[in-house]
């Protein structure tokens, strides 16, 4: 993700695994110039879009991909004003868009509220324009609803969020209209398989899920069977 200095302090205090990432170079890698988009997969069939923002895309594929019901994700760039953006330009700002993960379901198998709480827990919803230790317009969270009916059920999912009193200060998610989604190069498509000790090193430096847990309580990263902490921030 961007190479933030609040990232790089981060990482200071890593252990062995992110020690060893970084002096191999691992964190942050990237191929040359000129890589290609990836192919955004197509729904088929009775199969739907939805399509979240929530700071580094690498973690939020990480948190859909392999539900049962999900079909297939693809990380990107959406809600911006620049066609077919690079990463490069979209990690240095001023193309306006976020880093977002694109989410084919089958709703059959999987509810569009479904996947709304798996998105929730995997994010930090009570700061605008950043992400742990993420921070740019191009990490805000962000819901984009493909329909009027996504869009109900997400505007009652924030609503009952905050209703709760579950914490202290509201959640600034905004939920927005779908925006044309340009998906990011191959090399970052299921990046946390690909490059694991550089996707750990990335999760223990940003203390993403220390954080989500501080929020949500201990849960897995997917969401699926967590356990309240009645924690409050």
């Amino acid at each position: 993700m961007g190479r933030s200095l609040v990232r790089s302090a981060g990482f200071i205090a890593l252990p062995l695994l992110g020690l060893f990432a970084l002096s191999s170079g691992l964190v942050g890698a990237s191929p040359g110039q000129g890589a290609q988009p990836a192919a955004v997969p197509v729904p088929t069939g009775a199969e739907l879009t939805a399509t979240f923002a929530g700071g580094c895309f690498w973690s939020m594929e990480k948190a859909f991909d392999g539900v049962p019901g999900v079909a297939s994700t693809a990380v990107g760039f959406a809600g911006g004003t620049r066609a077919n953006p690079t990463y490069k330009e979209v990690v240095n700002g001023g193309t306006g868009h976020a880093e977002a993960v694109q989410v084919i379901y089958d709703p059959a198998r999987i509810s569009y509220q479904r996947l709304l709480d798996i998105y929730w827990r995997s994010i930090d919803p009570l700061t605008l324009n950043a992400a742990f230790c993420d921070h740019g317009t191009q990490y805000r969270s962000v819901i984009f609803y493909e329909s009027p009916e996504q869009r109900r059920l997400a505007e009652a999912s924030k609503r009952a969020l905050d209703e709760s009193k579950r914490f202290d200060t509201p959640i600034v998610t905004p939920i927005q209209p779908a925006a044309k989604f340009y998906p990011a190069e191959d090399y970052h498509q299921q990046y946390y398989k690909k490059n694991p000790a550089s996707y750990a090193a990335y999760v223990i430096g940003c203390r993403r899920e220390a954080r989500t847990r501080e929020l949500w309580g201990d849960k897995q990263v997917s969401g699926v069977g967590s356990r309240e902490s009645g924690v409050r921030r």
